[in-house]
């Protein structure tokens, strides 16, 4: 039995790859985004939420995790950053599983993982495709999110491999920093290949 061709969509904050992600699910390409996967599994009655207070009294409340209060758990512990990700990081691989089968069918799917390199999810899909912009232009897309502050894009920039490498690593580059049409003549450019 053929499997669809498995597109590992990455990029670093705030290079735009949602934006590209749902140019990939308007083309018709189903797309496992990761990122809304934890948020689902961590919201009110989400199945990590017992094991994410278990592990972090304190973190959670009656709309699910608490991701502030999650955040200064872990924010500058890398102990407790491991301990959340062996809770996290199984749960999504089973997810993303699913996924795959559900769309067994289809010609080609997107996981959307914010860190493809460095979780090791490049070794599982058939083509990386990085996205990037310029740094000035990453740096105005997260400081303008609600909540964000110049410490906290420093700290998730710094969890991070550089844009450069990801770019040399990468079998196909998007770049987000020109205008929405070009970056969809890309994407599409790209699905023409597929």
């Amino acid at each position: 039995m053929t499997r669809p061709k498995i597109i590992g969509l990455t990029g670093s904050i705030g290079m735009g790859k949602s934006t590209v992600a749902a140019m990939f699910a308007e083309a018709g390409i189903p797309v496992f985004d990761a990122d809304a996967e934890v948020h689902a599994m961590q919201g009110p009655g989400g199945e990590l939420v017992p094991a994410i207070e278990a592990a972090f009294p304190g973190s959670t409340g009656p709309e699910g995790v608490d991701r502030d209060r999650l955040g200064h758990q872990v924010f500058a512990d890398k102990a407790a950053l491991q301990r959340l990700e062996a809770i996290v990081h199984p749960a999504v691989a089973a997810k993303r599983a699913a996924f795959l089968e559900q769309h067994a069918d289809k010609r080609a799917v997107v996981f959307d993982i914010p860190l493809l390199f460095e979780r090791g999810g490049h070794e599982s899909v058939d083509l990386v495709v990085v996205v990037s912009a310029p740094e000035a232009v990453q740096r105005a897309r997260v400081l303008a999110r609600p909540g964000m502050t110049e410490q906290k894009f420093e700290h998730i920039f710094g969890l991070q491999l550089h844009d450069s490498e990801k770019r040399e690593r990468a079998d196909h580059v998007i770049d987000t920093g020109t205008s929405l049409a070009e970056t969809r003549a890309q994407v599409a450019a790209l699905i023409a290949t597929l």
